[in-house]
Formats: structure tokens, C-alpha cells, sequence
């Protein structure tokens, strides 16, 4: 749904450049490589793109890494990754795949170069046999999978350097290098690569794709009603607002042109994106009067608990940067890293339109629910700013063509959250002209598809609305 920006351009084209140095040493002394070995495994690569991922990397590639030489692994990971339908550049649709798969095979044969190197020289002064061999195994699969979580998230999320990626490695490499170490094994015994692959077959081969998509989804279905009950229970005033920001959500996505996966994202992302409330104290989501200091710190905590929990549930990556990312704003002075214009995700741009819709047109305990009318005309005073203007146009069209009964505002009481800034509790002695999203003095108007570098792309849509007072 998003383009590429010039930053993640250019690290996708040194990455490009250095993986093409990796493996040319096994083009200029062909000879020095076991092509058999190298085409089997790559092949082994491709199919492990095409299921789901639940790790950094395939785990077949740290069996081409115990098996080849640097410049050989490296070679035989590039098919895995031109092939992925699980990395973060494989969006369907995405008419930007030339890049996005490009950066997935250069950062997969950059990661197996760094990880063989690394076996390499930690193999060697170990004792001979399997035990031996275990711990420059278990250094290569930690190596391999940081490699790739580190670049990944240079060119994925270059404003968030803080986000874990020790943990997964470590995950990682506990998991599947004592399975490689097995399965090297028995490629160089008398079984062979068949009974090494065998060894591999469930973290490689797609099983019943059909049957096991809609058994997933069944099972993220379940995890999402469970994750959002729980929620409600925390706070009894958010009850129902998760699942209508998820409704308004896909509405957006579907008049810009979204379909399929991309829609089911985007429901997913409007649903959990106040999962993170869970992590704040209670005492603050029910709070009735103004909320100091401390309290608005632990409140803008909540982007980053939602993305804490989800980390372990099977969403869409697009789902986890929207959560992630909803309270950004297009001036930057969102959170919880201040990112702007294009560098918020789109999905965080249409979530933070519905959030803030729905909020405004339910009842709360300090105000009544807003007219629709009223409610449009604020997100576009506030479009260019804090919104992406595309977003409210789009969510604007979307209610115009269904009908105002159609909106699914919330009846009782609501979000105490003002939005996609953090619950300040006006209270009812807030004048009613006071703009809740207003922008804070001096503060640029950026519009993503507008002041993104040139070539750039955005998902299909009408031409981006002009914010008012123009462009920077």
C-alpha cells in the first residue's frame, strides 16, 4: 500500500550492490561450487518463501549455510527471496515489486554471506562431530536471522531503532539450529539430501495451502474477538469503538482501492489498534477529570504495548505497523517517534481517520456525540496537519455513498480518547469550537503523496486533496 521512499531506495540499492560482490566469487570460479547442492537448496529456499513465515528468515537457508561456501549460500538464498510471498516487500498487488522483492533477496544473500563467514571461523577450533559443531551452529542461525532483522527494519522502520530484534534471533537459532545441524548431518551420510530435507519439510513445504489459509484465519479470528473482549473488559467506555474503527477502517481501504488481504489487514489493524490500553493502569482509561503529566506519558505508552502483543500473534505486518502507528501525525508531532508525511504507514494514516471519526461521533462521558457533518468538517481542518487528506476525503466519499445511517457510530458511552492525540479529558467545560486535532502552531502542512520523493507511488485513489493553507 505504500511506496518506497528515496532513503529505503537507496538502502535497497547498496543492499543489491553488496549482495552482488557476495556471490561473485562463485561466478568467477564456478568450479569451487557444488551446483547440485546450491540448486537443491535454492529450490528448498523458494518453497520455504512460499509459507507463511514465522521466523526472520527460512530456516532452509541456515542448512545452505552449513553446507556452502559464503559465496555459494549466498547465491542459492537469492531464488528464496525474489519468490517470498512472506517478507515485507510481498504485498499483492504491489506495483512496486520490483524494488520490494529485489531488497528480499539482497538481504537474505547478504544475510547468508555474514552467517557462513561466521560458522566458518567459529567452526574450525571447535572439536570434530555433531556436539562439536553445535555452537558455531547455533552462532551462524543467531548471525543469520540478526542480519536480516537488522537491515530489514533500517529500510522498514528507520524512525524506530529502539524495536527488539535480539529476542527473535535468539528464537531463531535455539529453534532451528540444532534441526540444521541434524539435517547437514545426514546430507553428507549415507541418506542424503532426501532424508535431510525430510527433516525440514515442515518449516518448508506449504501444506494444504487452501485448507490451512482458512484454518488460519479462522484461528486469527478467534485470537482478534479475544484480544478485543479483553479490552472492553479492561475499559467498559472503549466497548464496541475497536470494531467500528475496524469497520471505517476498511471502508477507507476499499475506496482507495484495497481488496482482499489488504482490506482484512486493515479490519484487523481499525479493531486492535487500543490493544496497547491493556498495558496502562485502569485507574487512568476511567479516569473522569484531566490526566496529569505522568498519566499522559503512560497513556502514549499504549502504541508500543499494542506492538509488544502482537508480536506473537499471526497479523499482517501491515496490522502491527498500523497499531504501531496510528498516533503519528503528519507534522511529526505524534508518537511515539514522530515520524512524517510519508514515512507513516498508510495503514496508520486510514486507522488514525477512523479513530479519530469515531471518536468524535460517540457519546462520551464529557461530550455528546458530534453530527457526521461536523465530525467531516473537523477531520478536514485538521487534513494536511495531523491527517493524510486522502484518508478523509476517501472516508467522506465512503459515507456519502452509504448513507449517514449507514455509519456505525456508537450509542452510550465511548472513547475517552480524543483521537489520534492522547486523552487530555477536556471535560464538559470545553468550549464547543475548541478543535481536539488542531495542529500545534507553526507546524508544517505536509501531504504524504504530494511531498514524497519523485517516483513515488501510493495505492490506487483519486488525486490527493490540497490540505488548507496550501502546501509548505
Amino acid at each position: 500500500m505504500e511506496a518506497v521512499p528515496a532513503a529505503a531506495r537507496a538502502w535497497i540499492s547498496g543492499a543489491v550492490g553488496a549482495a552482488v560482490l557476495s556471490v561473485l566469487p562463485a561466478l568467477r570460479d564456478p568450479a569451487a561450487v557444488p551446483w547440485p547442492t546450491t540448486a537443491l537448496l535454492a529450490a528448498a529456499g523458494v518453497l520455504g518463501g512460499l509459507r507463511p513465515r514465522r521466523a526472520p528468515v527460512p530456516p532452509a537457508l541456515l542448512l545452505a549455510v552449513l553446507l556452502l561456501p559464503p559465496a555459494a549460500a549466498a547465491l542459492a538464498a537469492v531464488p528464496g527471496g525474489f519468490f517470498s510471498t512472506s517478507g515485507f516487500f510481498s504485498a499483492k498487488g504491489d506495483r512496486r515489486g520490483g524494488w520490494r522483492r529485489s531488497w528480499d533477496a539482497a538481504l537474505l544473500a547478504l544475510a547468508a554471506t555474514a552467517a557462513s563467514r561466521v560458522f566458518g571461523a567459529a567452526r574450525a577450533p571447535l572439536p570434530s562431530g555433531p556436539l562439536g559443531a553445535l555452537p558455531a551452529v547455533l552462532a551462524a542461525a543467531l548471525v543469520l536471522a540478526l542480519t536480516a532483522a537488522v537491515l530489514d527494519r533500517a529500510v522498514r522502520r528507520p524512525a524506530a531503532p529502539r524495536l527488539p530484534v535480539l529476542g527473535p534471533a535468539l528464537g531463531f537459532a535455539l529453534l532451528h539450529g540444532p534441526g540444521a545441524l541434524l539435517a547437514a548431518e545426514l546430507w553428507r551420510s549415507v541418506y542424503g539430501p532426501v532424508a535431510a530435507l525430510l527433516v525440514l519439510l515442515p518449516h518448508t513445504v506449504p501444506v494444504r495451502p487452501a485448507a490451512g489459509s482458512r484454518r488460519e484465519r479462522a484461528d486469527r479470528g478467534a485470537t482478534v474477538r479475544a484480544l478485543v473482549e479483553a479490552v472492553d473488559l479492561k475499559d467498559h467506555y472503549t466497548r464496541g469503538h475497536g470494531e467500528r474503527v475496524g469497520l471505517l477502517s476498511v471502508r477507507i481501504g476499499r475506496e482507495l482501492g484495497a481488496a482482499g488481504d489488504r482490506l482484512e489487514a486493515l479490519r484487523i489493524a481499525g479493531t486492535l489498534h487500543d490493544l496497547g490500553k491493556l498495558g496502562v493502569p485502569t485507574r487512568v482509561l476511567r479516569k473522569d477529570g484531566p490526566l496529569t503529566g505522568e498519566e499522559r506519558r503512560a497513556v502514549r505508552l499504549h502504541p508500543e504495548y499494542g506492538d509488544e502483543l502482537v508480536r506473537g500473534v499471526a497479523i499482517p505486518d501491515e496490522a502491527r505497523e498500523a497499531i504501531l502507528h496510528h498516533h503519528e501525525r503528519l507534522d511529526g508531532s505524534g508518537y511515539p517517534y514522530g515520524l512524517t508525511g510519508y514515512q507513516i504507514p498508510e495503514a496508520a494514516r486510514i486507522v488514525a481517520v477512523a479513530d479519530a471519526f469515531d471518536a468524535m461521533t460517540s457519546t462520551r462521558t464529557y461530550s455528546r456525540a458530534r453530527p457526521v457533518p461536523a465530525a467531516l468538517a473537523e477531520l478536514r481542518r485538521c487534513a494536511g496537519s495531523q491527517f493524510d487528506p486522502r484518508m478523509v476525503e476517501a472516508l467522506a466519499r465512503a459515507l456519502e455513498r452509504d448513507g449517514r445511517t449507514a455509519v456505525p457510530t456508537g450509542g452510550g458511552t465511548a472513547v475517552p480518547d480524543c483521537g489520534n492525540v492522547p486523552p487530555d479529558h477536556h471535560g464538559p467545560s470545553a468550549p464547543p469550537e475548541e478543535c481536539p486535532y488542531a495542529p500545534p502552531p507553526g507546524r508544517p502542512l505536509l501531504v504524504p503523496d504530494r511531498d514524497r520523493p519523485p517516483g513515488g507511488g501510493t495505492l490506487p485513489g483519486p488525486a490527493p486533496v490540497p490540505p488548507p493553507g496550501g502546501r509548505r
